[in-house]
């Protein structure tokens, strides 16, 4: 490490984590300084920092918010690097924080970096949720950096070779979350639509107009506020900049829309744009303009604007969803997920310029191939800020009659054929614990659920649906609302979180069963992973209400995991699939314990605590709730062009004033 000034904690004997404090060779999230602040003009109504006098700003601040980069080495992994090892990177973009994880070619964690990022929910808008664009690609190039940098590090003490280098880098992410920009400046219009915001429920009800499925059978989606489409047409409907350059023929070609992979992907390839003010020193990032425009078949199939067949933006479902014609230039190109898409640019990550970028899949996707879950029948479920459970179908496209989503899985090559799944996908999991801690602080940290939940044996009737944003799959009920039913005076904080983790074990079997309904095939095992697996409890609960084995993988990282094999086997750091399954290996399996008739009596509890939840958000309030929102922004662009208009009436009659 040399004289660079870390704090550091031995987790164990194999692993160091390290805290930067800002002064050192490596770049904390606040010391890469750059040039120009974005901003857009929108209606005070969309201003979505709460912390913000400006009503028109795009950022919070003039600088990020401070989080300290979370740096691991795992020793033993470095101990066993040869001068034949090969390294893949993968950049793990998700809903609470950003990621960059080297794996070797064994699948082991070399070395990985994590930044936290801001969550942005509007004061005055229950349920919206929004992310910074332009900080998320800051983290981005954070966690690059430091890596970059250990890795140089490393090689100077000796302690890895010189050759050893990243073969390439694979981007996994959170889906549909949206962002738009223009392709002239590289600034975002607005702050990112996060997936689980629910602004859009009524946009979709009105487009479902009672027929939820109505676009199912080309796009495997329900009409709902989770998928990317409505996410643009609220953009279109409210952003007063975006709309205008929409309608503009000279403009309308430099809009883009993506989710969060393109977003990095054009990032990573660009440059910056010359003409950026040389005076702003603001300390801000400056977005790059010029990069590849490109999406893999995983992400694109969650917008509604996807013919699953085809494998095609489809002109008619975007202009029935935008209301309004869309150039096709406006999305990004759709590829195979295992692709060489382009490589980093010399300007965007020091350190790594050159790096093929080399494979894009959704974090769900990514998750099911770290699983190595690539046979017919093979599947996984994700504990994370939300809950995704999902099964390869192989080359066949079923379509779901229980609520459930068919979704494009992955693509190895141009030449392979296009993979899909059945999944369901749960709005509320790992963010239910963060809401006992952070809202009702009932908990300190997410480890005392655990160990408030063991002070009772059993829920004693009790029940939590977290429908905090409506219930997802397989029910798609947006008036849904969260409730804890069934309390007495003998009930206690214990018994809330016992609840709290049970509730995402009750939502999985729901999926559960709803796959089996859709494909016949019967789930023998359970593979898991996120950081709801910590949770020994939750994992043995989940073994009891299904009746089946919960088995945990050995690597635990499988959405990083996923997107490194996936970049790997593009690169030529793995041949093929076998190869890649030979890596995986069960770390724990927790088997069923629990009776029959004991499952069947907190099954029909559930069943009755759900039914309590239901229609608790009248669809008149929401839509009427929607359409005034929309008036009022456009009734103040109207008047923001008034003004602009008499101020310059007036600036011309004093200029004629002062001439004559």
């Amino acid at each position: 490490m040399g004289q660079t000034p870390f704090t550091l904690w031995l987790l164990s004997t194999s692993s160091l984590f390290i805290f930067n404090r800002g002064v050192s060779a490596f770049v904390p999230a606040t010391q890469i300084h750059h040039r120009h602040s974005p901003s857009i003009r929108v209606p005070p109504l969309l201003s979505s920092s709460p912390s913000s006098s400006d009503a028109n700003s795009l950022s919070s601040s003039s600088k990020f918010k401070d989080y300290p980069v979370q740096l691991k080495i795992n020793q033993d992994v470095l101990k066993d690097v040869t001068k034949d090892t090969k390294l893949v990177g993968s950049i793990d973009q998700g809903t609470s924080s950003t990621r960059f994880i080297v794996f070797t070619d064994k699948a082991q964690i070399l070395a990985s970096a994590q930044v936290e990022q801001t969550q942005y929910y509007p004061s005055k808008n229950v349920g919206w949720h929004e992310h910074d664009g332009l900080e998320i690609w800051h983290r981005t190039v954070t966690c690059m950096t430091t890596i970059a940098k250990q890795l140089e590090a490393l090689k100077d003490e000796n302690k890895i070779p010189s050759t050893c280098q990243i073969s390439g880098i694979g981007i996994t992410n959170q889906r549909e979350t949206t962002i738009a920009w223009n392709a002239e400046t590289g600034k975002p219009y607005h702050k990112a639509i996060v997936w689980d915001d629910v602004r859009t429920s009524a946009i979709a009800r009105q487009l479902a107009n009672t027929k939820v499925d109505r676009f199912r059978k080309q796009t495997g989606l329900p009409v709902a506020s989770y998928f990317a489409g409505t996410k643009v047409r609220w953009l279109i409907d409210n952003v007063g900049d975006l709309r205008r350059d929409l309608q503009d023929d000279n403009q309308r070609e430099k809009v883009r829309f993506g989710t969060m992979d393109t977003w990095l992907l054009y990032q990573l390839t660009g440059t910056k744009k010359a003409t950026f003010d040389k005076n702003n020193n603001s300390g801000d990032t400056v977005p790059n303009v010029g990069g590849i425009f490109a999406t893999d078949v995983s992400n694109a199939s969650r917008w509604l604007f996807l013919d699953i067949r085809k494998v095609q933006w489809d002109p008619k479902l975007i202009r029935k969803i935008c209301n309004m014609d869309i150039p096709l230039d406006c999305f990004p190109s759709v590829c195979p997920s295992s692709h060489l898409f382009g490589s980093v640019s010399f300007t965007a990550v020091p350190g790594m310029e050159g790096v093929p970028l080399a494979a894009v899949l959704g974090d769900q996707q990514a998750a099911l191939f770290g699983q190595c879950a690539f046979q017919k029948g093979e599947s996984k479920n994700t504990y994370g800020t939300g809950m995704f459970l999902m099964m390869n179908t192989g080359t066949e496209l079923v379509t779901s009659k229980a609520g459930l989503l068919t979704t494009l899985a992955y693509q190895i090559g141009t030449d392979g054929p296009v993979h899909y799944a059945l999944e369901g996908s749960v709005a509320q999991c790992g963010s239910v614990i963060q809401w006992l801690r952070d809202k009702l602080n009932l908990i300190s940290a997410a480890k005392e659920s655990d160990e408030l939940a063991l002070l009772t044996e059993s829920n004693d009737g009790l029940y939590f649906v977290p429908a905090f944003s409506g219930l997802f799959a397989p029910y798609w009920r947006s008036d849904a609302r969260g409730c804890i039913v069934g309390m007495t005076s003998t009930h206690h904080k214990g018994h809330i979180c016992r609840a709290a983790l049970e509730a995402a074990a009750y939502q999985a079997r729901e999926v559960f069963d709803a796959i089996y309904s859709d494909s016949n095939v019967p789930l023998y095992t359970l593979r898991v992973d996120g950081g709801g697996t910590q949770s020994k409890l939750l994992m043995q609960f989940q073994a009891d209400i299904l009746g089946v084995p919960v088995e945990k993988p050995l690597i635990m990282e499988t959405t990083a995991l996923g997107a490194a094999f996936a970049a790997g086997l593009a690169t030529g750091v793995w041949k093929d699939l076998d190869e890649i399954q030979k890596f995986w290996k069960v770390s724990e399996t927790y088997t069923p314990q629990m009776k029959s008739a004991e499952r069947q009596e907190l099954w029909n509890g559930w069943k009755k605590a759900v039914d309590r939840s239901l229609g608790w958000v009248e669809p008149e309030s929401l839509a009427g709730s929607v359409r005034r929102r929309t008036v009022f922004a456009r009734l103040r662009i109207r008047l923001k062009r008034a003004r602009r208009r008499a101020g310059i009436r007036a600036r011309k009659f004093f200029a004629s004033q002062t001439e004559y």
